[in-house]
């Protein structure tokens, strides 16, 4: 009887409900202090389609840069060859109820689990950059670029080696049909970007997109971080 009246004195309830209000403080700072590092500086990623194979496959985890406090106008924070994020949604579409609730999801889930499920956000290569000459033979890319007099392979503009994936085509495809695997020369204007996929059989990019702004592209890969025996920085 003695301990049960002292559970409920005033004062026991009083010191449970700090102890309330003290855990849901300091979840709510955890939660925010969540929510700025993956919106500004770091997140994870998961590949769940095959279209960067065979460089990353379907349930490849990776630890995106984000672009949110750079300033892309002067610099962007990406290079041809670089592996990004590339975001084809409008954020104003998405209602703000949805946008919390996504953050709290993502927050319970490590960022394994999104309300949007990644629909209209796509990991691809950066081929050319703003006023680039780009044009494509047998899948494989060559860049004129900027004021350079002489175009060069995809390949040999990457700071890092690569290995698409190239479709077999059949012999009576002519640069007529559409992905036949041909591109005529096309020069990017001041603010486009051309992506693609790194399985060239996957048109799901700017072959079809047409050119992308940089502002479109809002994080870079910086590495892969599982399956263990796979982990590579980009």
């Amino acid at each position: 009887m003695f301990n049960k009246s002292i559970q409920y004195s005033y004062a026991a309830q009083k010191h449970q409900r700090h102890r309330l209000l003290k855990f849901l403080l300091s979840f709510l700072i955890l939660f925010i202090v969540y929510n700025c590092l993956t919106a500004f500086l770091v997140s994870v990623w998961v590949i769940d389609n095959e279209t960067m194979q065979p460089g990353l496959n379907s349930g490849d985890r990776l630890l995106v840069l984000s672009f949110a406090l750079s300033d892309s106008k002067n610099n962007l924070p990406f290079k041809r060859g670089s592996i990004v994020l590339v975001n084809r949604m409008n954020e104003r579409d998405r209602k703000l109820p949805l946008r919390i609730a996504d953050g709290i999801v993502r927050f319970f889930t490590a960022q394994r689990v999104s309300v949007f499920s990644g629909d209209g956000q796509h990991i691809k290569r950066v081929i050319a950059l703003p006023g680039d000459e780009i044009s494509m033979t047998d899948y494989i890319f060559r860049v004129k670029a900027g004021a350079n007099p002489f175009s060069l392979t995809e390949f040999e503009l990457s700071d890092k080696p690569y290995n698409p994936y190239i479709p077999q085509t059949s012999a009576l495809w002519d640069s007529s049909i559409p992905f036949s695997g041909s591109m005529d020369p096309v020069i990017l204007g001041p603010n486009e970007c051309f992506v693609v996929s790194d399985d060239r059989s996957n048109t799901n990019d700017s072959r079809t997109w047409g050119p992308i702004s940089p502002s479109m592209i809002s994080a870079r890969v910086i590495l892969r971080f599982w399956p263990l025996n796979k982990i590579e920085l980009f």
